[in-house]
């Protein structure tokens, strides 16, 4: 019974310590700041992105999937970075002109960030670290990655690069 209580006490603890989805911010591309708490009620899919990946053409089925579902509070967050054998290497306003131009990507995309390491960007701090975000802890494995958040600002999943955007999985979640 000791033991029980002890293991209750340490996950209340834990989910005590744990910080809210909505207190985060990010810069955007354009170098605005990006208040999480601007996404109540809105399902997120965070998705760490780069311009010369083998995965990079996924920008065109998670803008279609962004256009598909953004009028029932689903949005996507893009957050490039080059932690990856320097796949990233351009400046904001070039990844921007490379996403618009050859994608037509009109979701948010975030400022250039860190997403492993000692410079780890706090929105990646939360997503990859169970006293952050009071679910799991997650290792970015590459570019693209994919984290969905529920409407309450629940961390529920990570998903591999290798997940296509339309992967069932995914859709199930959105729907």
């Amino acid at each position: 019974m000791y033991k029980l209580l002890t293991v209750i006490l340490s996950v209340l603890a834990l989910n005590m310590n744990a910080q809210s989805f909505y207190e985060l911010e990010a810069k955007t591309i354009d170098g605005d700041v990006f208040k999480f708490e601007t996404l109540r009620g809105k399902k997120v899919m965070i998705v760490n992105v780069a311009s010369k990946c083998g995965y990079t053409p996924q920008y065109e089925d998670l803008e279609k999937l962004w256009q598909t579902y953004k009028e029932k509070d689903f949005i996507i967050l893009g957050f490039p970075a080059n932690d990856f054998m320097k796949q990233e290497p351009g400046t904001d306003q070039e990844i921007k002109e490379f996403c618009s131009l050859t994608y037509g990507v009109s979701f948010p995309m975030m400022s250039k960030i860190t997403v492993k390491g000692d410079a780890m960007h706090p929105v990646y701090k939360w997503l990859t670290m169970k006293e952050k975000n009071g679910v799991k802890d997650s290792k970015i494995k590459w570019n693209f990655q994919k984290y969905f958040i529920d409407e309450n600002g629940n961390w529920v999943e990570c998903f591999e690069p290798g997940v296509k955007p339309f992967d069932e999985s995914i859709l199930k979640l959105i729907e």
